[in-house]
């Protein structure tokens, strides 16, 4: 019943987006992943991904058949592609089976067996929609979001020393290797949390059922939620709005090499096409995310984990897509969904609920000082600095403490150790 009631309150918020699209002339996530059936896509790891999910509920033999008929698929699009001289994108064989699986569970499959097809289908679908109704989202900020705030959130960064221009003036130092490399980690940050999915999700088809809390569900809700707090706090990033990206628009082209100057901070205005997706960095939210889950596997994926998480902050200020303020609003806001998505699956308690109302509070607390205290925070950044790191790691380590007690609770009881022969405890 709770997987039904989300699907179709999915469903609706995904028409509502296409909608929404459509009113600006665009195709929204659904047209696009109806289109990508036919036409090029646009990710095909992403979709590969997203088939990799839907087979956690197949046999090995049915993933053999499905692995194979993706390929097959993908083969004679690539052949027809090749012949008519089109870009050579793959990707559409990947949709066809998880679509496929979606059909036989419907019109072959019954009972618990139509019910799990239907959820790992479900869960392939939604890592794949969730990234289109991402893009639908953004532009959405930049249609209905004329001006931005990123003359604030400068000027409250100075509180922490301005680490994306610190970092951009090292990124460019060292390209292109280490432009590459961050490129990388930051467009495939969806594909990492697929795998540490998969090895979170590797036991389903023998268990016929899905564990009560994995990073997948964390990650699809912060993609959910991220966006709306871009429409109440609307920024666009320091390579835009003070750099050579952001065209006419920008304020000033003076990222990476010095800072710009800025009086009484106020809203400037903006193109109707960057989109407004900084606050709060949903790139940190998920590495960190990522990295929580990570440390729950084997040491291969500890360190990938731990890599991933701390290249995905260079990237995203290295590249200049993001202020260091909105890396630790990202990570409040990571954690405290984190916290409430374990709580939903394994039962709340009064840590839980304590926890996220911390990170709530914090996060809330964030926000209002970067849009009315920006000045008083770079007047004074030995005491704002130091503070917003202590408010981040308030909840860092409510976070950790309150996940060691639900390990404990929820660990299997040990066996009681068996006796040698002859030393039997004597009855009291």
């Amino acid at each position: 019943m709770l997987w039904a009631a989300a699907g179709v309150t999915t469903l609706a918020f995904l028409i509502a987006l296409e909608f929404a699209a459509r009113g600006y002339g665009e195709p929204g996530p659904i047209a696009i992943e109806t289109r990508e059936l036919i036409f090029a896509p646009h990710s095909g790891p992403l979709l590969y991904a997203g088939l990799a999910l839907t087979m956690v509920v197949l046999t090995w033999r049915q993933r053999l058949v499905a692995a194979g008929a993706a390929i097959g698929i993908d083969v004679l699009f690539l052949l027809v592609r090749w012949a008519v001289g089109a870009d050579l994108h793959f990707g559409n064989g990947a949709l066809w089976v998880v679509v496929g699986c979606v059909v036989l569970a419907l019109t072959r499959r019954t009972g618990a067996e139509r019910a799990l097809l239907l959820k790992g289908a479900g869960l392939g679908l939604l890592l794949v929609m969730g990234h289109r109704a991402g893009d639908t989202w953004l532009l959405i900020t930049s249609q209905t979001r004329p001006t931005v705030l990123d003359p604030y959130v400068v000027t409250a960064d100075h509180a922490l020393g301005d680490p994306s221009w610190l970092v951009g003036r090292i990124v460019e130092a060292t390209d292109p290797v280490s432009g590459h490399v961050l490129g990388l980690v930051y467009g495939q940050l969806p594909l990492a949390a697929a795998l540490v999915g998969l090895y979170q999700l590797r036991h389903v088809a023998d268990r016929r059922r899905f564990p009560a809390h994995h990073l997948v569900r964390t990650f699809l809700v912060i993609g959910l939620l991220g966006p709306a707090i871009y429409m109440i706090f609307p920024v666009v990033g320091p390579v835009y709005a003070y750099g050579a990206e952001g065209g006419a628009w920008a304020a000033a082209d003076v990222w990476p090499d010095s800072l710009p100057v800025i009086g009484a901070p106020h809203p400037i205005p903006f193109d109707e096409i960057t989109p407004r997706n900084c606050m709060p960095s949903l790139h940190t939210a998920w590495a960190t995310t990522l990295l929580v889950h990570s440390r729950e596997g084997s040491r291969f994926m500890r360190y990938a984990g731990l890599f991933w998480f701390v290249a995905t902050l260079t990237a995203t200020l290295g590249f200049g897509y993001h202020y260091g303020v909105d890396l630790v609003a990202g990570v409040v806001f990571a954690l405290t969904i984190e916290a409430g998505m374990r709580g939903a699956a394994l039962g709340w308690d009064r840590s839980c609920t304590w926890l996220v109302a911390h990170g709530t509070t914090v996060f809330a607390v964030l926000l209002v000082s970067y849009r009315y205290l920006p000045q008083q925070m770079a007047a004074h950044p030995w005491l704002f600095g130091p503070l917003l790191l202590l408010l981040m790691s308030g909840v860092v380590l409510h976070y950790v403490r309150t996940t060691k007690r639900w390990r404990s609770r929820t660990a299997p009881a040990r066996e009681p150790r068996a006796q040698p022969a002859g030393l039997e405890p004597e009855p009291a």
